[in-house]
Order: C-alpha cells, then sequence, then structure tokens
C-alpha cells in the first residue's frame, strides 16, 4: 500500500467518524493501522481474512502500533462466507481489499453492512491501468469495469475515484 493511500483510508476513517469499520482483507495490517489511526478511539475493526497467517502479522503490527487488543476483531474466513453474519447497518466504513472477482459481490454485503452516510471504499480499481487499457483483459479487470459501472449507476451511493495508490473507489451510501 502506497503512503498515499494510507493517508486516504485514514483521512476517509475521520471524515466519517469511524466507530465501526470491517475490512475485507487483512494482509499485514498496513491498511488496518491506517484505517485505526482515522477512527474513533473507541472504534474498533473487524478486519476478514482467508489466511489465518495474514491475520496473525496484523495482529503484531497492531500491538506493534500501539492499538490495544480490543480494537480489532479477526474473523478467519472467506469474506462472502463471513459477511452475512455482520450487523444490518452496523458499520461506517467497509474497506474493500480483498478477491477483486468479488468486489461486485462485496459491494451487495457493504451496501447491506453500511449506515446510512456509510462509505465503501475498493482498492486497486485502476489493475495497474488496465481498467482504462481498451485492449483485452483478463477477467479481473472486466469485474472491475462492471464494479465502476454498477457503483456510477447506483441511486443509492454518491461515488468518486481517488488517484491514489492504484486508484481508490469510494461511495457514500445515501
Amino acid at each position: 500500500m502506497s503512503p498515499g493511500t494510507g493517508a486516504a483510508l485514514r483521512l476517509l476513517a475521520a471524515t466519517v467518524d469511524a466507530k465501526a469499520v470491517a475490512e475485507i482483507g487483512t494482509g499485514t495490517g498496513v491498511s488496518g493501522i491506517h484505517l485505526l489511526h482515522g477512527m474513533r478511539p473507541d472504534g474498533v475493526l473487524t478486519t476478514v481474512d482467508p489466511e489465518p497467517e495474514h491475520q496473525q502479522f496484523a495482529r503484531q503490527a497492531f500491538r506493534a502500533s500501539g492499538f490495544a487488543s480490543n480494537r480489532a476483531r479477526f474473523i478467519p474466513g472467506r469474506a462472502l462466507d463471513v459477511l452475512p453474519r455482520l450487523a444490518d447497518a452496523g458499520y461506517d466504513l467497509v474497506f474493500c481489499d480483498g478477491d477483486r472477482l468479488e468486489f461486485l459481490d462485496y459491494l451487495a454485503e457493504s451496501l447491506r453492512l453500511l449506515r446510512p452516510g456509510g462509505l465503501v471504499v475498493f482498492e486497486g480499481v485502476f489493475a495497474n491501468g488496465r481498467t482504462v487499457d481498451s485492449g483485452p483483459q483478463p477477467t479481473e479487470v472486466l469485474r472491475l469495469r462492471e464494479l465502476l459501472r454498477a457503483v456510477r449507476e447506483s441511486q443509492d451511493l454518491v461515488p468518486s475515484l481517488l488517484p491514489v495508490g492504484d486508484g481508490l473507489l469510494c461511495a457514500v451510501k445515501r
């Protein structure tokens, strides 16, 4: 994750005064640290990843960054299996950095999870410039284009595309 992307995540979490954030794709915890820095001091990050090792790295990174253990909830598993178990309208921000082939499905779950005024953020939507390349593209890029179209055409969302890192697609739920 680029420093600009991290700064944008921190700003976005602060902008919605996030107390509850869901993160799809824990990775090594870099994005989670940025989100936690932007969240309220009593905020909790719920992070989902199919790889328990990723979550262990993130847990250590959060601790090393000075965050109390009660600031993050780690749920191992595939996002589309875990997300349906999370509370409707219980989140201020949903950050999607998981399987790009599942981004459209994450969007549907995010709309359910977000409170009105909440924010959904997708990382990597430029796909290293391939989303605007006119040549033949792999399925991942075609799915990203579908996501961009769905967000742009949704009556339930106010979108913006931030040109930081590999592209952040952000949308506020009406």
